[in-house]
């Protein structure tokens, strides 16, 4: 019995270190999101959410799709943008899989979250080609913070400066005289509101997450774990990191102009 309570409690453990940043930061942008989309609303009304919806949504349902074809699903359906249905879903992307499939069953935990990797790779483009230096500074924070072997205090706190020096970048003197900054902080907010996973992304999610876990838990019961400790979880979870702090910034400054917007409108 206490075995079966070691092996249970070290796959947790396992399953976590490969998802559980995924999971953290993807509730953090699910929360920035809701109060930013209820500041705009506030501010502009209910057809605010069109505004950013125009291109956050397609760039939502898109991540959808692409990941779905990865992971070989077939998609039956999709409608890259409508006006908000009753459940206030402005998007969605229909798939049917394998079931037997174990590659196409743990695609569902990746195709649930692809939004966020999605609205990620479309700002860190679109930051490429509008203020290209403060991508080259992303490049290099990403670069340096890498190379990061142990995690303690003073490793987290260098980090943290990193890419609150990405932030100063962002907002530099520079890039306010650079009128395509400006196409890159609205483009960024649209796609920002809408990067946060919905009810049907987590409950698809959920079930890739669950099929990994099990997994893990074969891998461990047959001694095969040696072949995730090999794989260096540090490195791993800093390079998601990296690249997920980027749209949990950008979701920050959405979230932060909306209540700019809401405060200036009541005066």
């Amino acid at each position: 019995m206490k075995f079966l309570i070691q092996l249970f409690i070290k796959t947790c453990i396992e399953t976590v270190n490969l998802t559980g940043m995924l999971i953290l930061i993807g509730f953090l942008l699910g929360m920035l999101r809701n109060y930013s989309v209820r500041n705009f609303q506030r501010g502009f009304g209910s057809k605010a959410v069109m505004i950013t919806g125009f291109i956050g949504v397609p760039v939502h349902e898109l991540s959808h799709a692409i990941a779905a074809l990865l992971f070989k699903h077939r998609i039956t359906a999709i409608k890259l943008l409508q006006r908000p249905d009753v459940n206030g879903v402005m998007g969605y992307v229909e798939h049917s899989y394998n079931q037997n499939s174990i590659y196409q069953q743990v695609g569902n935990f990746f195709i649930g979250i692809a939004p966020i990797f999605g609205g990620i790779a479309s700002m860190i483009g679109l930051m490429h080609v509008t203020i290209p230096e403060t991508y080259n500074n992303f490049v290099y924070i990403l670069m340096k913070n890498v190379h990061v072997e142990v995690i303690d205090k003073s490793t987290i706190m260098g980090i943290l400066y990193s890419y609150l020096g990405l932030v100063k970048s962002i907002f530099s003197i520079g890039n306010f005289e650079n009128p395509h900054f400006y196409i890159f902080l609205f483009i960024s907010i649209c796609i920002s509101s809408h990067i946060s996973l919905s009810l049907a992304d987590i409950k698809g999610a959920s079930i890739g997450l669950t099929v990994i876990f099990f997994i893990l838990l074969i891998l461990n019961i047959f001694g095969l774990s040696k072949y995730i400790q090999a794989f260096n979880l540090i490195k791993y979870n800093i390079l998601i990191t990296s690249f997920l702090v980027v749209a949990v910034i950008l979701s920050l400054i959405t979230f932060l102009i909306s209540l700019s917007l809401v405060v200036i409108r009541k005066n």
